[in-house]
């Protein structure tokens, strides 16, 4: 026949005190790594290319990977906030074919090459404005059919390839114009242009996520959908 014996309250609750404590630095690690094991892994990553990849530590090798990823990382940019929203966008490869491929037709045109100057300004200006409508018309789809973010921009992803194909007729577009190629080939100071570019909108859009109106706004709606109109609904009463 089995004892039991009863364990009194007092050791008891001092018992769970103790498990509960003994926890605490297990999951103040997990916390720790969930929020910095990105930067964790990027120095990692470093460190290994500084002892197993040759001439890693050099001017040249940094100019080149700046050089490579600025485009990747302008778009990122964007992407951020999309993604603090709880959204998705998988056409920004699209639009930015269409924007390469709708800027030299825009200074290798007649009007382009009667007007230099503002031929080459437009192609800066133009090919913008038109992604930004290709993403507001993405907005506007998904919110107005309510269809899921990495459905809706799924259209414009395929449609955008074919786009870009219309616009150059399937021909790799060859120019030689310095002004227009000063943002990928320039630089002043030493330091590449479209680099000089990138850390730009990484600091504006850092400073806009943590120091405006509209991160914050940004941030609550990737937080929590209904807590923006909720509050809004209060304010209104």
């Amino acid at each position: 026949m089995a004892i039991r014996r009863r364990i009194p309250a007092e050791t008891q609750g001092v018992s769970e005190t103790r498990g509960a404590a003994a926890g605490l630095p297990t999951q103040a690690a997990k916390l720790w790594l969930r929020r910095y094991g990105s930067h964790v892994a990027l120095i990692l990553l470093l460190l290994f290319n500084f002892a197993v990849t040759p001439h890693f530590v050099s001017w040249q090798t940094l100019n080149v990977n700046l050089t490579q990823v600025a485009t990747i990382v302008i778009v990122a940019v964007g992407m951020t906030l999309v993604i603090a929203t709880g959204g998705i966008d998988l056409s920004v490869g699209s639009l930015m074919a269409i924007s390469g491929a709708l800027a030299p037709l825009i200074f290798l045109s007649e009007f382009g090459v009667a007007y230099p100057a503002l031929g080459v300004a437009l192609a800066f200006v133009v090919p913008v404005l038109v992604a930004g409508m290709f993403g507001l018309f993405n907005g506007w789809f998904i919110t107005r059919f309510r269809v899921q973010p990495i459905v809706g921009t799924l259209v414009l992803l395929i449609a955008g390839r074919g786009i870009g194909q219309v616009l150059t007729n399937g021909n790799l577009q060859v120019f030689k114009n310095p002004a227009f190629q000063f943002i990928g080939l320039g630089r002043p100071l030493g330091i590449p242009t479209q680099v000089l570019v990138m850390l730009l909108l990484v600091a504006v859009a850092a400073w806009a996520l943590r120091r405006s109106l509209f991160g914050r706004q940004v941030l609550a709606v990737g937080g929590n959908r209904l807590r923006p109109a909720w509050r809004a609904f209060r304010s209104t009463r």
